[in-house]
């Protein structure tokens, strides 16, 4: 346990520094879309992106927020005898919907031992008016709040490819927005998108570093059945990396990455049987484990090339 203190900083660690004992995330399946999917920005969504999003452990978003909640906390506490929960709204653009409407579902997620909200989101859906109402809820309900927010790639020729509907200057308004509310974020990256590259992978740990975001969590690319990438696949237009250069891809990320951010997630998770391509068939703990074994081998730790900020330049002169 002491290891992975110094190779990177770990979130369910981090949590139980936060609250005093480990803290379990209860996913909320809200009955939405994305600006991408709905005509707004764009149709048909991401080109990764299936019909159920990223939430399909969820429970069925017919359910009101408060019986998700309840079902999930009742099963979770008497598994893991759990005292405190954090409230994910998860699936698709969460603040993509009428204030009011946000309003109600993020209420009925306020209930008993819940400690924190964190609200996965698009940068393009970020606004003063739900950020303002955020806000009260911190204030009133004594509730922490995060804003996980998709980036996927800083390579804005990359977001265009993936028919993200937004590049980088949307995702660094919505971070300074967020910001001047002292909420915290977590920013969503792909290191295995088959048109990035190493110097992608550098330049998104620069990037989030120099913004003083709070968490990441990466996701390693996994290809639907039925989506659009997932018929480029098929007819061999794309080109994935090996998973041991998505092992040195992290690598990189998390050397170049501020020392003081914390790591959700190296690495994701979708079942086998909607995927065509997955993790390279391999379990995602498994590559987990690769990634610390050869940091700790190569004695290497995060941050340790993160010598780019408050103007390295000038060092010349010190």
């Amino acid at each position: 346990m002491e290891e992975r203190k110094i190779l990177y900083r770990v979130y369910s660690e981090y949590l139980k520094e936060k609250y005093g004992e480990k803290v379990y995330k209860i996913p909320i399946n809200l009955p939405v879309t994305c600006p991408n999917r709905d005509g707004n920005i764009a149709y048909g969504g991401c080109i990764y992106c299936g019909e159920e999003g990223a939430g399909y452990e969820n429970l069925s978003n017919t359910l009101s927020v408060g019986q998700q909640m309840k079902e999930n906390i009742s099963y979770i506490r008497k598994k893991y005898k759990a005292q405190k929960f954090i409230g994910y709204f998860q699936n698709f653009t969460n603040t993509y919907m009428p204030l009011e409407t946000f309003k109600r579902h993020v209420k009925e997620a306020c209930i008993e031992d819940v400690v924190e909200l964190s609200i996965s989101t698009r940068p393009d859906c970020i606004s003063n008016e739900y950020l303002d109402f955020l806000y009260k809820i911190k204030e009133e309900k004594g509730i922490n709040i995060t804003i996980e927010l998709g980036l996927q790639s800083v390579n804005y020729h990359t977001l265009v490819k993936i028919n993200r509907g937004h590049t980088l200057g949307e995702f660094i308004d919505g971070v300074n927005r967020i910001k001047k509310y002292d909420f915290q974020i977590c920013a969503h990256l792909i290191l295995n998108l088959p048109w990035d590259n190493e110097l992608d992978v550098i330049e998104s740990a620069k990037i989030l570093s120099a913004l003083n975001i709070d968490f990441v969590k990466l996701h390693s690319l996994y290809i639907e059945k039925n989506t659009v990438l997932g018929h480029q696949y098929e007819k061999g237009e794309v080109q994935l990396i090996t998973k041991e250069e998505y092992v040195e891809r992290v690598i990189l990320f998390l050397e170049y990455l501020s020392p003081s951010i914390v790591m959700q997630r190296l690495i994701g998770r979708a079942p086998e049987e909607t995927t065509l391509f997955m993790n390279w068939n391999t379990s995602w703990w498994k590559i987990r484990d690769q990634i610390e074994e050869e940091m700790a081998k190569r004695k290497v730790y995060q941050g340790e090339k993160c010598n780019y900020l408050n103007g390295p330049a000038l060092k010349k002169f010190a």
